[in-house]
């Protein structure tokens, strides 16, 4: 009897997550290779969400393509504008006053606020806490949804950016709002920690759990808060300042294990340094007409230009190509959730099957941003 059971064999087989799962945040499938309720393998499948959205850029003018860069990271789609935006001036060899950087700027660190705390709260609900965290955190988004909203007419496919400077100027009295905002969001971000981590759940479910060292961080060109978990303090605004962040005082906080508590640790505190960072350029913003000065029809000259900013979820790029005529040659996007996702198979072989959706909350990935 004894020597029946020794040479009892666990079958390995194969399990669908998605693409319906509710914690594969949007239109994805992974095959996981299970033996028991341990991973052996896991194989991502994407292209559920592809629109062809490089290939459409080719066919509209350059300004006629800025909405549709509201529909990649749609979670965060000023900060698309804004880096589409910057490689097309930076192939028109133009730069936008004081005024126009320093609101490109505000709006810009207010977006990484309402992404983090979408991602940070689903993140949660992912690991099975109800709708209360979810709730909590889109309270708090609310205040900067309607200002967006206020500013641009959107709630989600913002549109606000233009290739030359701003839609509009900022309202009257919005420095007042925005300050209200500063103000009332940083308890809010306070009470959000303490909810979190003061679980004992919380904790367990995600300290040590889908731990990415420096090494393959970088080998997988992981970017953004993923990359800065890890130990790696790398961040454009300040490692290749553009816009104006170079005048503005700001920390880069960074993870000591790679881990999903730290994924998570280093939004919260991203969070509070982007509201840091709004404060200084509402209180220091310049005079002047931020509005676009340059013609509606744009022909930069032949030639090639790459400009990358960083996004709420890394390092977004868009390499531009002109042939001088009205319409981009050639557009390629480096979104950040295509490397970020990437590496999600190495993280999770040898994990039980239940820590998946865990790592895969922690990485932030928004598949709009992946499947162009």
């Amino acid at each position: 009897m004894e020597t029946a059971k020794e040479n009892l064999q666990t079958e390995e087989f194969w399990v669908n997550m998605g693409p319906q799962h509710p914690s594969t945040h949007g239109v994805l499938y992974v095959e996981l290779k299970l033996s028991g309720e341990t991973v052996v393998d896991c194989i991502i499948n994407i292209g559920y969400l592809h629109r062809g959205i490089e290939k459409i850029a080719e066919n509209r003018t350059y300004t006629q393509f800025m909405p549709f860069t509201d529909r990649l990271d749609y979670v965060a789609s000023m900060t698309n504008n804004l880096g589409y935006v910057l490689a097309v001036e930076k192939s028109m060899k133009t730069e936008v006053n004081d005024r126009a950087k320093y609101i490109r700027v505000i709006i810009a660190e207010l977006q990484r606020v309402a992404s983090h705390l979408v991602g940070i709260t689903t993140f949660v609900q992912d690991l099975g806490a109800f709708a209360t965290p979810l709730f909590y955190g889109f309270r708090e988004r609310e205040k900067i949804i309607e200002f967006f909203d206020e500013l641009c007419g959107n709630r989600l496919t913002y549109n606000y950016m233009r290739i030359g400077g701003v839609q509009f100027d900022l309202p009257k009295g919005t420095d007042e709002k925005i300050k209200y905002i500063v103000k009332y969001m940083r308890p809010k971000i306070d009470d959000l920690e303490s909810l979190f981590s003061s679980n004992a759940i919380f904790t367990a479910r995600t300290k040590g759990i889908g731990v990415l060292s420096k090494e393959k961080a970088i080998n997988y060109s992981v970017t953004g808060p993923n990359l800065r978990a890890s130990g790696v303090k790398w961040d454009l605004r300040k490692d290749e300042p553009y816009l104006c962040y170079d005048k503005f005082n700001f920390d880069i906080p960074t993870g000591a294990n790679g881990d999903s508590w730290d994924r998570y640790k280093v939004r919260i505190e991203e969070m509070r340094q982007s509201l840091r960072i709004v404060e200084q350029a509402i209180g220091g913003l310049p005079e002047g007409d931020p509005t676009v000065k340059i013609g509606r029809i744009i022909k930069p000259e032949p030639g090639e230009a790459y400009m990358r900013t960083e996004a709420p979820r890394g390092e977004l790029g868009f390499y531009v190509v002109s042939d001088g005529s009205t319409y981009p040659y050639r557009l390629k996007i480096r979104s950040p959730s295509f490397s970020n996702l990437a590496v999600l198979p190495e993280l999770v072989k040898g994990m039980k099957v239940a820590d998946v959706v865990c790592v895969l909350g922690s990485l932030d990935i928004v598949m709009g941003d992946i499947d162009r």
